[in-house]
């Protein structure tokens, strides 16, 4: 029995919906703003996260010719959806306002590309989901945003990028938190920059590749500063989805974050809990891109030092490269804990998933 049918009914709780272009979101914006993109020449401006024509981007067989990776909604349909037999999947598009400086500008693009993704993706496919994409420069526009799409079931989580303008532990970003508290959605935190500082400690990557690996010790830090922040006692309903993290830095992580707060938790008295025990209860990881050797043993010895089968989720990262054939899932995994994965995980982590949505 290969992957594929494993994987039957599951929940794709990551794919990326390919947006053409800046022009193609001018019609979702007002008048202002369409005017101001032709006019500052930003109408072509591709805001793609990953390089279009890098290996990475696209598995060579699910490239459309013609079409951005991910731009085709037949080919996820037909690729993706129909192949894995998913019952559902979460679309978290990665063209966003959140590099722009102007705050505003931010938004209207955010804006754009939620009302591009209901009309291009969602009303066409029920099974369909997404994630609200808002502009984390600016906390209250983000909530706007938020309170804008809320009442559309089926927007399941809200997207932030993991290297943001500043630690996401901050009391610059509760209004956001407090807004996924209030509407029960999770903060989906994904690979991703605003490209306000360089994402390594010692400046700039040269390349592609080093950026790519770096973003592992990104979401370490960022999970360091959720938890000394106390964010999960101030929200303590709030859950954490971390996407295209990887998987095999977490269990050093969690060791190295206990025997540290043993030694300091003076200064930080709000963490009454171990930082192992607030990770297993709030955050969450989609299983791609798996980080680990083609070992089942290896990949056994994760799970037995991360301590829970309830972390993570399935995701395909359609459409980018992260694995062979069918090979979606790592092996080593029992017919149990694959089916947690697939199914009762993201059942769990985003209550709007068990909602009949019309």
């Amino acid at each position: 029995m290969n992957d594929a049918s494993l994987t039957v009914g599951a929940i794709d709780c990551d794919i990326h919906p390919g947006v053409p272009d800046l022009k193609a979101l001018l019609r979702y914006m007002e008048p202002f703003w369409q005017e101001s993109f032709v006019a500052r020449g930003l109408d072509g401006f591709d805001m793609m996260s990953y390089p279009l024509n890098a290996p990475i981007t696209c598995r060579p067989d699910w490239r459309v010719s013609g079409k951005r990776p991910g731009g085709d909604l037949g080919a996820m349909q037909r690729d993706a959806l129909d192949h894995f037999g998913m019952s559902l999947a979460i679309c978290n598009p990665l063209t966003g306002g959140q590099v722009a400086v102007s705050e505003s500008m931010g938004a209207a693009i955010c804006g754009a590309v939620n009302d591009w993704v209901i009309e291009n993706w969602l009303n066409q496919d029920p099974r369909l989901r997404a994630s609200i994409v808002v502009p984390a420069q600016a906390p209250y526009m983000a909530v706007e945003e938020i309170e804008k799409r809320a009442g559309d079931r089926r927007f399941v989580q809200i997207l932030m990028p993991v290297a943001c303008e500043m630690m996401l532990g901050r009391s610059y970003y509760w209004p956001i938190y407090d807004a996924a508290v209030k509407y029960d959605m999770p903060i989906g935190i994904h690979a991703g920059s605003m490209y306000r500082y360089a994402p390594t400690s010692t400046g700039w990557p040269s390349h592609h590749l080093h950026d790519y690996v770096a973003h592992s010790q990104t979401f370490e830090d960022q999970m360091l500063s959720l938890i000394s922040n106390g964010i999960f006692n101030k929200f303590p309903s709030l859950r954490v989805v971390l996407l295209e993290s990887g998987v095999t830095w977490l269990p050093g992580f969690m060791w190295r974050a206990i025997k540290t707060w043993r030694g300091v938790r003076a200064e930080v008295p709000w963490v009454n809990r171990s930082p192992a025990e607030i990770l297993r209860e709030s955050v969450r990881l989609s299983i791609q891109p798996v980080d680990a050797p083609p070992d089942p043993a290896v990949i056994e010895r994760i799970m037995e030092q991360i301590d829970s089968d309830r972390m993570l989720l399935f995701a395909t990262d359609y459409p980018h490269w992260q694995f062979e054939g069918d090979k979606v899932l790592p092996d080593g995994l029992s017919p149990a804990l694959r089916k947690r994965i697939c199914v009762d995980n993201p059942l769990d982590t985003y209550p709007r998933l068990k909602e009949t949505v019309r």
